[in-house]
């Protein structure tokens, strides 16, 4: 590193921790070196929005969620301006994650969990794997100590065991090397703790049954001598099939490049061999700070501009998104998300987050390839828009000269896109049609949501929910993507539980909660139960009705039935509201319009299943109007976010012409 960031690095706390303010440090030790201090203690301010207690907060307080995701997205651009900020904060980050038995619980816990959502992901973005291992260890350390010391405990107690079987390894590997005329060190490679947990968490095994558990490091002089060490490897010992990854010919996005195989070794015990040269290897432990050139006239390292890439395209992010909010979760979900790599029919290598389609890959290669998206092939077959792309897969997009997006695209409880990247470029296309068409789409879009899920609100009120003083603005944030109709139904059962709070005076001794999760204003001990006519889900407003001899019917106060009921005999009806057991699923019944065909009320089972919803029940009436068939079924769902959801996936299942929430005029 330059001399301007060692400066900066012993200077990092000056400003935050004493009196010397800003402009001393830029007299005495240059602007640049106080720059530097400035971008690190801006970085500080990510404490704010970490601790458990503001995190809660922050789940309630729509305006400090704004605040927090405009400070994180300074923070993020300050970084991609000058990458040594973030070297500095990663360094003094490691200090303090090595002392922190020094605190007390509840700041060690906030310390490990912004070290582990954070610092760690960035480190592990830029490459420096040094620092990476020793910083996700150490927070795991802490977050969950039982596991932890389960996990080391077991490699404490084969520790003599593997440490001669490594010994025998690196022998006979050595030998066999030499044989060949290669000269390479071999070494044993330290597990780290939380990778061997992620390990375990993401293939569901024990640890005895992680088959890297064991592992040597090759280092040699030259890429070639990497292949044949790696053809000596699978000499020596059979390979595991599926165990092979080549990141020299297809580098990881941060730019490592290392051969890593695993093999059936000695006395039949899986072992991991990783194989790179001595300047990979370098580069794998320091990352970035291997590579940083801060001079002028230096000549351009292309490996360091490469693992900046992805952190320059946070600029590109910028102007794509818009609002904060959205640059926040296109961070956390396309840049420290874990990724799946795939490949351009030319070999070009696409570095995507998993989970990522052939929409996705069509918006990383260029916006105009996402934008005539019409299909796509993978590895020379055939595949639907929503497939899942997986490691190694060869994609072509199928375009057309004209067209451009589908809306679908862009809603999230579609699988046609798992990055905020192609949507944001999705939504950017749509914002630039015409207004009057993109109101009249928002309109149409509105109307069968609110029909759907059976809720009544004026469209102005809605409106003003999301800060649109005009409905027409509104419409038009629908109708290009702004505004999701999740958001929609969310912010609607926010207003409604909102409305539906009682004064604390009114509340008449401890309120009991039925078997419903309903509670009922003072009465104890009172048996409930949901109105099969109108279904209502946590959020909505609702009212009860005392039967004879079954309890109290807990209907929606819009309900026709109830509305009858209070005109008859209003003496009957009682004030009720959703206790602290709401919280878990209640029965709603849908009520799903096809065309007739085999298979369809599989499918929507299937699809509610995916969903992990359980269906109590499903039947089908066929033969309506010759060819119709509907389908009605009680699910259990948690709210009515989760119910749009899958609404809209069933809407999207062949030969479906409507699904909704059955109501008594259904």
């Amino acid at each position: 590193l330059d001399s301007t960031t060692i400066v900066a690095g012993l200077l990092h706390d000056i400003v935050e921790d004493t009196d010397i303010p800003l402009s001393y440090l830029s007299e005495r030790f240059g602007p640049k070196a106080a720059d530097l201090v400035d971008g690190v203690t801006k970085l500080e301010e990510i404490k704010r929005f970490t601790d458990e207690k503001r995190s809660q907060q922050l789940e309630n307080n729509p305006k400090l969620r704004s605040q927090r995701d405009e400070t994180l997205r300074k923070l993020f651009l300050s970084m991609a301006e000058d990458i040594r900020v973030i070297i500095i904060k990663l360094a003094d980050r490691l200090h303090n994650i090595r002392t922190l038995k020094h605190l007390n619980e509840h700041k060690r816990r906030r310390i490990a969990r912004e070290t582990l959502d954070i610092y760690a992901p960035l480190a592990n973005r830029l490459g420096i794997w040094q620092i990476k291992w020793e910083l996700e260890d150490n927070a795991f350390r802490w977050l969950d100590p039982v596991t932890y010391k389960e996990i080391s405990n077991g490699l404490q107690q084969r520790r003599i065991e593997r440490s001669e079987f490594i010994e025998q390894v690196i022998e006979m590997v050595q030998t066999e090397l030499q044989k060949s005329h290669i000269t390479a060190i071999v070494e044993g490679r330290p597990k780290h703790i939380f990778s061997i947990y992620r390990k375990m968490q993401r293939k569901g095994v024990e640890l005895e049954q992680i088959y890297d558990t064991e592992a040597v490091r090759i280092m040699v002089d030259e890429i070639t001598d990497c292949y044949a060490a790696l053809g000596i490897v699978h000499g020596m010992w059979r390979p595991i099939p599926g165990e092979f990854d080549d990141y020299i010919a297809n580098p990881k996005d941060n730019m490592y490049r290392s051969l890593h195989t695993s093999v059936v070794g000695p006395n039949r015990r899986s072992l991991e061999v990783q194989i790179r040269t001595h300047d990979m290897h370098r580069s794998a432990e320091l990352g970035i700070a291997a590579h940083w050139r801060y001079k002028e006239q230096a000549k351009r390292d292309v490996e360091f501009e490469n693992k900046l890439a992805w952190l320059r395209s946070l600029m590109d992010w910028e102007g794509d998104s818009a609002d904060a909010s959205a640059f926040v979760e296109a961070m956390q979900k396309d840049v420290f998300a874990d990724r799946v790599y795939v490949f351009t029919p030319q070999g070009d290598l696409k570095d995507l987050a998993a989970g990522s389609t052939p929409i996705d890959f069509a918006y990383a290669v260029h916006t105009e390839v996402g934008h005539r998206c019409r299909g796509a092939r993978v590895n020379g077959k055939l595949v639907p828009l929503d497939y899942q792309l997986k490691k190694g897969d060869v994609v072509e997009i199928i375009t057309s000269k004209r067209g451009g997006p589908s809306r679908d695209w862009m809603n999230p409880s579609l699988p046609f896109t798992a990055t905020n990247r192609a949507r944001n470029k999705i939504r950017q296309w749509f914002r630039k049609q015409s207004r009057e068409e993109n109101i009249q789409e928002g309109l149409e879009i509105l109307i069968r949501e609110l029909k759907r899920l059976n809720i009544e609100r004026s469209h102005d009120s809605i409106g003003k929910l999301f800060g649109y003083e005009k409905v027409d603005d509104f419409y038009a944030a629908l109708g290009f993507g702004d505004v999701s109709t999740q958001q929609v139904a969310s912010k609607v059962l926010d207003l409604e539980r909102k409305e539906h709070v009682e004064p604390e005076e009114e509340v008449l001794s401890p309120i009991p909660v039925s078997s419903e999760g309903v509670t009922v204003l003072g009465v104890e001990d009172l048996l409930s139960r949901t109105g099969m006519c109108c279904n209502p889900v946590p959020g909505q407003e609702i009212i009860g009705y005392v039967t004879r001899g079954r309890g109290v019917t807990v209907h929606r106060k819009s309900c026709p039935n109830v509305q009858h009921m209070m005109k008859k005999d209003p003496a009957r009806i009682v004030e009720v509201s959703w206790g602290q057991a709401a919280e878990r699923a209640h029965p709603v019944r849908i009520v799903v319009e096809a065309y007739d065909r085999s298979g369809l009320l599989r499918d929507i089972a299937s699809l509610v299943a995916d969903e992990r919803v359980n269906m109590r029940d499903a039947g089908a009436k066929t033969g309506i109007k010759g060819h119709l068939a509907r389908v009605t079924a009680t699910l259990e769902i948690r709210d009515a976010e989760q119910l749009s959801r899958i609404l809209t996936r069933i809407e999207r299942l062949p030969n479906v012409i409507e699904a909704k929430r059955w109501h008594a005029t259904a």
